[in-house]
């Protein structure tokens, strides 16, 4: 999947979370990345992130960190 599109549905949730309280919206966020993408769809994020994240909503930022990825 290109970079572009999973930037746009990861905004779409943190857009849905962004009326939460700060420190939900990021768990929410990071919860819903765990729950419903594919381990490859977060590492494709997780790397864009690290190259600058451009285009990533803050929430989505804030909510990197806590993704965790299975070993390989």
């Amino acid at each position: 999947m290109k970079t572009e599109r999973l930037v746009h549905m990861a905004n779409q949730i943190a857009d849905f979370f962004a009326a939460y309280p700060r420190d939900e919206a990021v768990a929410s966020v990071a919860d819903h990345l765990k729950k419903f993408w594919d381990p490859r769809m977060r590492a494709a994020l997780i790397g864009h992130a690290k190259t600058g994240g451009a285009g990533l909503r803050d929430l989505v930022a804030a909510a990197i960190p806590k993704l965790d990825l299975p070993p390989r």
